[in-house]
Order: C-alpha cells, then sequence, then structure tokens
C-alpha cells in the first residue's frame, strides 16, 4: 500500500469527528442570529422580528448585568491563580518524596476527583457544608457557631474556589512533574557537589526549569477568563447567592430555557463567545512569544 492510500485512509478516520463537528458545533452557530431578533419559537428564526442590536443595548441596561460579568471575571481570575499555584507547590512537595511506591499512591489520590462530574462532587459538598455536616459539626465542637455556607455570600466564592482546586489540581500536578522530568539530574548533582542544600537546588534549578511550562499555563488560561465553571455553580447555588455566585452562563441557563428570553441569552452568551475567542487568540500569541508553543 502507497503513502497516497494511507494518507487516504487517514483522512476517512477523520469523517466521524468532523460530522460531529458539524452537527454539533457548526450548524447549531446558525441560531447566533437569534441575538438580534425578537424570537418566537412558534415563528422560527426566519419569520421572527428583526431587533438589531436592542437585546445587547437591554443586556447592558439591565441592574444584573455588571453583577454577573463581575462574578464572572473575580470567580474565572481566582480559580485560575490557585489552580496555578496549589498544583505547583504540590508538585515540588511530591517531587522530594524518595519513596516511589508512596508517591504513586498519593498521586493516585488526588488525581481520582478530576474524573468525578460536578453532580457527584455537588452532592458530597451539600452533605459536607450543610447545618447537620461535618463541618459544622466540627465547628461547634471548637465552640464556634454552625455556619450556612451555601447560602452565606462571603463563603460561596470560597467553597467554588476551594472545590475546584480540590477537584482539578490532581490533574495539573501530573503536568508540572512532567516537566520535572525533563530537568537534567546532572545539574542537581553538581549543584551538590558545590554545596548547594535542597533549598537552594530548588530555587536555583527547579524552580528556573519549571518556569516555561509555567508561563504555558498561565498564557493558555487566559482564555478561560469567561469560564468560572457553570456546571459546578449550577448544582451549589441557589437565589440567596446569585449576588456573589450568578456568572454569565447560569444567567444565560436562567434567562433562556427558564425565562424564555431566547434573545436575550443568545446575545449574552454570544458576546461571550466573541470576548473569549479574542481571549484565546492573544493567549496563543503570547504563549508562541514567551514559550514557543505553536499549534502549527
Amino acid at each position: 500500500m502507497n503513502n497516497r492510500s494511507f494518507i487516504r485512509h487517514y483522512h476517512f478516520m477523520l469523517l466521524p469527528g468532523i460530522a460531529l463537528l458539524l452537527v454539533f458545533s457548526v450548524i447549531p452557530m446558525l441560531g447566533i442570529v437569534i441575538a438580534f431578533q425578537d424570537f418566537q419559537p412558534t415563528l422560527g428564526i426566519f419569520r421572527s422580528d428583526w431587533v438589531g442590536w436592542e437585546n445587547f443595548q437591554y443586556m447592558f441596561d439591565l441592574p444584573d448585568s455588571r453583577t454577573i460579568f463581575v462574578n464572572t471575571l473575580s470567580i474565572a481570575s481566582l480559580k485560575i491563580v490557585a489552580g496555578m499555584a496549589v498544583p505547583f507547590v504540590f508538585a515540588l512537595m511530591l517531587h522530594e518524596v524518595m519513596n516511589m511506591k508512596f508517591k504513586r499512591i498519593v498521586q493516585t489520590i488526588v488525581y481520582l476527583p478530576h474524573f468525578m462530574s460536578w453532580v457527584i462532587l455537588s452532592g458530597i459538598l451539600v452533605n459536607l457544608l450543610s447545618l447537620e455536616g461535618i463541618v459544622n459539626q466540627i465547628v461547634q465542637w471548637f465552640g464556634g457557631q454552625e455556619i450556612m455556607f451555601l447560602q452565606s455570600n462571603s463563603w460561596f466564592r470560597v467553597i467554588l474556589v476551594a472545590s475546584d482546586v480540590w477537584k482539578e489540581f490532581g490533574f495539573n500536578t501530573i503536568i508540572y512533574i512532567a516537566a520535572l522530568t525533563s530537568i537534567n539530574a546532572s545539574l542537581y548533582e553538581a549543584a551538590a557537589i558545590d554545596g548547594a542544600n535542597r533549598f537552594q537546588r530548588l530555587l536555583h534549578i527547579t524552580i528556573p526549569g519549571l518556569l516555561p511550562t509555567i508561563i504555558l499555563l498561565a498564557t493558555l488560561s487566559l482564555g478561560n477568563v469567561l469560564n468560572a465553571g457553570f456546571e459546578q455553580i449550577l448544582n451549589l447555588y441557589n437565589p440567596v447567592v446569585y449576588q456573589s455566585g450568578d456568572i454569565i452562563d447560569t444567567y444565560v441557563y436562567r434567562a433562556g430555557l427558564l425565562e424564555i428570553q431566547y434573545g436575550l441569552a443568545t446575545a449574552v452568551g454570544l458576546l461571550k463567545s466573541i470576548v473569549s475567542f479574542l481571549l484565546i487568540a492573544v493567549s496563543y500569541l503570547l504563549a508562541a512569544r514567551f514559550a514557543n508553543y505553536r499549534i502549527f
């Protein structure tokens, strides 16, 4: 079989993926036109009244618009920072462990939550943080008053960020551990011969060796600034914490599916998609500039 036949077979293997992409990603983009219409399901896209930019103007005039944009940016930014810092520190600590069996066991345990859906993890969190949950029991054992964690605007963001880190830091740790294995071991041996202690080797060899990976992950994470975690928040929030936990995605869900404001919901979603696309483009440019990362 010649090379041309191989290439043809590879293209055939791509067809199922291309079909899924067309059906679930490309064709639905035609619905963007709803953002510029007073969409009525009974009339459809072609017969609904055209309103131009009214949905966008109405979106910015809403008293809730500032809240949801601020919440989205703040929650997503906190998740990005914590989601990079915690795995970095944990990977450095795990790298210093000499017992390989213990290291593998710990790595497996912290990696497991990544495979669980937020439906399952949210149920666990609700039980842990309820008034009768173990967390409030511990608080009461130390003489404190029970706290309504999931009904408190001061606690809700903390819970979102902490639970997101708990779920994902094991997966992100693997990236740093893989980067650590690429550092030349002879550098550590030479530093030890020169009298450098563990902290000095960490400061002058390990961290500089991880710097390209840190820069790459930081720049690529810019594309997620408007992705604050729809599934997580939808399963944890309630009207009491809308002030601190309502984000763009949850607002679109309520406005479009629950309040049947299809035009407004599509306008908000379209704006988010455009900004996210621009941020992703900028992040890849920065990744190519500072970390020499390129797709093509």
